[in-house]
């Protein structure tokens, strides 16, 4: 057995087999994979291609010239692909990288970007779009299945993966064109009682460098399941086949898919009504996601996997998605559904303008979308809007009295630290608190009568104090006014 092996259901992205699946190792042409689905997905198949020295000659030592393409040769975007997957072309590749993105680096950083958008786990790391041996390119087991997943997922990918022969056009070096052949034995072969032909493999890509070894990956199909094998470090041919084979062949003997929307009656059925995220839900408004089935041995049933109901939702959840329904089996992921507004159930206003607002994740969390995102979510059910309004306006009466509160606390806060300024100065001055308050009164009972200012007064009734103080006093005076303005203290 190779040292690291994995086999999931494409379908429900279980993981029925694996060992080491999360240990890193060097991919080798595995990763022309990655290479045709960024190709595919920033490009048009019938774009042309010129092969530039670099792309020609700048490739490691030893590492060969699959069909001796040369400089100057053009080629549609189609012919590279099936030149780079059928027949593992490190020139392909280079030119693929060059005319999407500019220059390999370039393209690599596109790689990257594709990994971290599948979500991939293991700090898996492109250096180049050919797979040739780097120091700092490396990939796990778990991710290359992901990776080769999404590569699948793609029809124009899928296409050229599974193909058996190519004839490519005319080039300098090949005048009368040439034939691409697929590498992948467990697809091919001339004798059909082979051990290495599986009928059940339909597409798939080989590698092999010094660093890497031997890897592999194969997509089969059978009785309408669809498993993903990856092999990395493998052994020389014919084992690494045949431990891609093995690996297959446990996962269709072993597992079963059930249908999620044909089995699962909970938050569809019934009279009590779904809370999720603070909003309730009628059953009958309420379906889920099409398609979707989880994985579990054949001699297990549905009622078997546990249930878990995920309210905060990825950014990548569909239209009038509610929450996510995921499903365990003796603790490891074993599918997941999307719990769905029905479109009957959304108000004609949300389907009309697309602009329904998605439900908050969080009870924190703010309702409006992303700019562009028009369309991504659903309205509240009108029902709820009396009681959205009830809740918003006791909501606004507790953040009144909140503020009020808040008001009066610094109000006397503030009171107290001019009075604390008050005294500090008093004391400064040699005055007593009743010595001021004596010169206050007579400062207010002279102005009433005669106009006078609290200076005069005080120069009058306390000639004991020095004539420096006058001033001072008078601005204590006015701090105190202010506060009796105020409130009491």
């Amino acid at each position: 057995m190779a040292d690291i092996g994995i086999v999931i259901d494409a379908d429900s992205g279980a993981v029925l087999f694996g060992q080491g699946i999360h240990n890193q190792s060097p991919p080798a042409s595995i990763a022309k994979l990655l290479t045709a689905l960024v190709v595919v997905e920033n490009s048009s198949l019938d774009d042309m291609v010129t092969f530039s020295h670099d792309a020609v000659y700048n490739v490691e030592s030893g590492s060969g010239n699959k069909k001796n393409i040369e400089e100057g040769d053009v080629l549609s975007v189609r012919d590279c692909l099936y030149l780079l997957l059928l027949q593992s072309s490190n020139q392909a590749a280079n030119a693929l990288a060059e005319h999407v993105a500019g220059s390999r680096d370039a393209f690599v950083e596109m790689m990257n970007e594709k990994v971290s958008e599948l979500g991939c786990v293991d700090d898996t790391h492109f250096a180049n779009p050919s797979g040739l041996n780097d120091d700092t390119q490396h990939v796990s087991a778990y991710d290359m299945a992901l990776i080769a997943k999404a590569a699948f997922d793609n029809q124009q990918v899928y296409e050229i993966a599974s193909t058996k022969s190519y004839k490519l056009p005319a080039t300098i070096n090949n005048p009368n064109g040439v034939t691409c052949t697929n590498e992948h034995r467990l697809i091919i072969t001339e004798d059909e009682t082979s051990e290495l032909y599986y009928p059940a493999a339909k597409a798939g890509k080989t590698g092999y460098t010094s660093l890497a070894g031997n890897t592999l990956v194969t997509c089969a199909e059978e009785d309408g399941r669809c498993l993903i094998s990856v092999i990395l470090k493998g052994q020389p041919s014919p084992n690494y086949f045949l431990d891609g084979k093995n690996l297959l062949q446990f996962g269709f003997e072993r597992f079963q898919n059930l249908s999620v929307p044909d089995n699962e009656t909970r938050y569809v059925t019934g009279e009590e009504s779904v809370a999720v995220n603070g909003t309730e839900y009628s059953p009958s408004d309420l379906e889920i996601e099409a398609g979707t089935v989880i994985t579990i041995p054949k001699d297990a049933s549905f009622q078997d996997a546990a249930l878990e109901l995920v309210t905060v939702l990825p950014d990548s959840h569909p239209d009038r998605a509610v929450a996510l329904l995921q499903y365990t089996y003796n603790d490891r992921k074993i599918g997941q559904a999307y719990l769905l507004l029905k479109e009957s159930a959304v108000p004609a206003s949300s389907e009309s303008t697309g602009t329904g607002e998605a439900e908050s994740s969080s009870p924190d969390s703010g309702s409006s979308e992303a700019p562009g995102e028009s369309g991504a979510g659903f309205s509240l059910p009108a029902p709820t809007l009396p009681a959205v309004a009830v809740s918003l306006l006791v909501l606004a009466a507790a953040l009144i009295g909140a503020y009020t509160v808040y008001s009066r606390k610094k109000e006397a806060e503030d009171l107290r630290r001019r009075r604390e300024r008050r005294m500090q100065r008093l004391r400064e001055e040699n005055y007593t608190e009743e010595e001021f308050f004596q010169l206050l009164n007579e400062r207010k009972r002279l102005a009433s009568e005669h106009g006078q200012s609290l200076s005069s007064a005080g120069r009058s009734g306390r000639r004991k104090k020095k004539a420096s103080s006058e001033k001072h006093i008078e601005d204590v005076s006015k701090d105190f006014d202010s506060e009796e303005e105020q409130g009491p203290l």
